[in-house]
């Protein structure tokens, strides 16, 4: 690509400044402008709910690149900047301020958001959202001062501030509709673990029900008003109900959205001069032959090298299985692969559920779909391999842990 080409990328997220250095990695000498609404320079999310939640990590371990990185590998890095709209017909970036910012390329990084529960007393204040890296330091604040919080939604980022705040030696109720943390993810023979674990650490976990209210007094959350009347109080509330994909952009110009920026395997969009990667983008799977959108740190760091070479004109595909883990007291996991609830057939556990010490694994018509290891490391490798075996295999073997998995082999 000629040196007076100018790409543009919109969010300046883990994504983001991965997409930046891609392209100075493979070559690419042209103007980059990379673009963001917040004020603090690109960084990782998953630490906002972990280590640096829980103040075992310094603020600058969580940014991807050094302060200089930028300016020394000539990116022009735009901070509290908001894009206003697209213009595909003239390919300009239209900023708030009314600054028109011409591109060749175009890269959508603009992520999720923390999706909104419409109920009365959502905008109380105390009521938290963890997205953003200052959203994390008023979580560090409160675990400083509350006696009792309330979580609203068992997924991973409620689990994992609910273990955040257990250790700093806040009382926590966690209320999911499901009857189970987890459920839709990991099936009800796995997701027990879950539960098991955060009530082994005096978490008081209501499933099966709904909010009806954020109850509230002087403008601050007093606690919740369950589905069935009944009353959670609490000094403080972290709703974590999931994130919807930060679309609009791509939607007013008129691209192709379905819950995400749907792009092809090289991460195109439905124009050819605008590519998405990440939270966003809804992504064609060769090996999975579906389009999947993967709300996942994994995506965010790799998707971007593919995006590069592909605005660079090089025939490249992103193939990766969906990783992602999570860290919660002295529960470590990983978690391998892709299956929907009702993608999957049979469910094979190696170990122990009862120690958490364990590797699981989905399968469909014998064939290892996804694979998740909990306190026992170093087998992803073969995890993958299973899974693009895309043969059905031994199932004794598989859930033996005296056979290695790199041994199991295929049924007979």
């Amino acid at each position: 690509m000629a040196s007076q080409s100018t790409f543009v990328i919109v969010g300046a997220g883990l994504a983001g400044a991965k997409a930046a250095e891609a392209l100075r990695e493979q070559g690419f000498d042209g103007r980059i402008v990379l673009i963001g609404d917040e004020a603090s320079r690109p960084y990782e999310r998953p630490p906002l709910s972990k280590e640096y939640l829980q103040g075992k990590a310094e603020r600058d371990s969580v940014f991807v690149h050094d302060a200089d990185w930028y300016p020394s590998h000539d990116i022009d890095l735009r901070l509290g900047t908001v894009v206003q709209s697209l213009d595909r017909d003239r390919h300009e970036v239209i900023l708030a301020d009314g600054d028109h910012l011409p591109y060749h390329k175009l890269l959508l990084t603009t992520g999720a958001e923390p999706r909104r529960l419409p109920i009365p007393g959502a905008d109380a204040e105390r009521v938290y959202y963890l997205r953003r890296v200052e959203d994390s330091d008023r979580l560090r604040d409160l675990f400083a001062t509350a006696s009792r919080l309330a979580v609203i939604g068992a997924g991973w980022i409620g689990l994992e501030v609910a273990a955040a705040a257990r250790t700093a030696g806040v009382a926590v109720i966690v209320v999911e509709v499901a009857a189970l943390p987890l459920l839709r993810v990991l099936g009800p023979q796995v997701a027990p673990v879950f539960a098991d674990l955060h009530r082994a650490h005096d978490v008081d976990l209501r499933r099966g029900t709904g909010i009806q209210e954020i109850t509230s007094s002087s403008g601050k959350a007093t606690g919740l008003r369950l589905a069935d009347g009944s009353h959670v109080e609490a000094d403080a509330v972290l709703v974590g109900v999931g994130a919807a994909p930060n679309t609009r952009l791509a939607t007013e110009a008129g691209l192709e959205v379905d819950n995400g920026v749907v792009v092809d395997a090289s991460l195109r969009s439905s124009d050819p001069d605008i590519y998405a990667a990440g939270d966003v983008a809804r992504a064609y799977h060769p090996f999975l032959d579906k389009h999947i959108r993967v709300e996942h740190w994994a995506n965010a760091l790799n998707q971007p090298a593919t995006a590069a070479a592909a605005m660079l004109g090089q025939d490249a595909r992103f193939e990766a299985l969906p990783y992602f883990y999570t860290d919660q007291y002295d529960l470590g996991m990983e978690y391998t692969g892709y299956t929907e609830p009702e993608g999957y057939d049979q469910v094979v556990v190696r170990g122990d559920l009862s120690t958490r010490e364990f590797v699981s694994f989905w399968l469909h018509q014998g064939r290892v779909l996804a694979g998740m290891n909990v306190n026992i490391w170093d087998v992803t490798h073969d995890i993958k391999a299973l899974i693009h075996a895309q043969t059905p295999v031994d199932i004794a073997r598989l859930a033996d842990p005296s056979v290695p998995l790199a041994e199991v082999g295929t049924r007979a």
